[in-house]
């Protein structure tokens, strides 16, 4: 047991300004790609009063081993791998840090919508390959066009953004947000299906939404849309892409999140050349690690300075 109250890290590192605003606590890390089994154990040796989540799930059992925790902070935004009925049951307050790395976020989205409409991946390795392919190949427009916005948080709406400023048209759905600037046209989901070239998860994973984009939905979308998610792998129904893209529905997608992760060999998805992949990676800047550490260790603090100052 340590002798400072400690803060868990489901991670292998923080960045140096968040520690330095945990200096009267003893940080404890998991390593780089703990267990939920791996978080338990720390919280029953350690009794964290609070927990940063940066990978792994933390769950009941790891609340439960430790009695004196009292707030679980998300190194990000989105808190999916956080039992919130558990935490609430136990009074264990669930925090996030929310637009720290919505820049980095929405840059990846729109990389990996400009790789699809460029097709970039496939030319580069056609250039490597000795080939030529100026007479042949078109690649999509962006300009004019229309994308589709599922979820307008901080990441959705700065995704926006970009696209207006691009030329392109932006339907947006998004049932919890208000005060929508001009450039963004709310409307149903049905539409966005209908009207969308393109569309740009932006979402958090919940109960309601699981695989959002299925065989149903994707066939309900206009033939040749590009499909872009750098929201919850579980926001999309593998197969039913995997099949779209195969029969041309679906011109091409660009993934940074996945259903099971890592993504492990060998994948549906491996060797298809009209989906980009990249490895969860939106949020991963030098910049936005800076961001999201201090949010989340700010976010933490705040909730038990609160609680000291509730029982002085």
């Amino acid at each position: 047991m340590t002798t400072r109250p400690a803060f868990l890290v489901t991670g292998a590192d923080l960045a140096p300004q968040a520690l330095a605003l945990l200096a009267d606590y003893e940080v404890v890390f998991t390593g780089a790609t703990p267990t939920e089994e791996d978080v338990v154990a720390l919280c029953r040796q350690h009794n964290p009063v609070a927990i940063i989540v940066r990978y792994s799930t933390v769950g009941a059992a790891a609340m439960d081993a430790a009695p004196g925790l009292r707030v679980i902070s998300k190194h990000g935004s989105g808190t999916d791998t956080i039992d919130k009925l558990a935490a609430g049951a136990r009074s264990i307050q669930v925090v996030a840090a929310v637009g720290a790395n919505a820049a980095a976020v929405a840059e990846q989205a729109m990389a990996l919508l400009l790789a699809c409409a460029k097709s970039v991946v496939g030319l580069n390795a056609r250039m490597h390959a000795g080939h030529w392919d100026k007479a042949t190949h078109k690649s999509v427009e962006l300009e004019g066009r229309t994308v589709g916005v599922i979820g307008l948080g901080a990441i959705g709406l700065r995704f926006a953004r970009i696209a207006d400023a691009m030329g392109m048209r932006v339907l947006g759905f998004d049932p919890y947000a208000h005060n929508l600037p001009p450039s963004v046209q709310r409307c149903s989901l049905e539409r966005i299906w209908q009207e969308s070239d393109a569309l740009s998860l932006h979402c958090p994973l919940t109960a309601d939404n699981q695989q959002l984009l299925n065989a149903q939905t994707l066939a309900a979308c206009k033939p040749g849309v590009i499909v872009v998610n750098t929201a919850r792998g579980g926001l999309v129904d593998e197969t039913a892409l995997l099949a779209a893209v195969r029969s041309g529905h679906v011109a091409s997608a660009g993934l940074d999140s996945f259903a099971v992760e890592p993504m492990t060999a060998a994948h549906p998805f491996h060797g298809e050349p009209r989906i980009v992949l990249s490895p969860h990676i939106g949020g991963v800047t030098a910049d936005a690690y800076v961001k999201m550490g201090v949010a989340a260790a700010n976010n933490a603090l705040a909730v038990l300075h609160a609680r000291q100052e509730t029982t002085a």
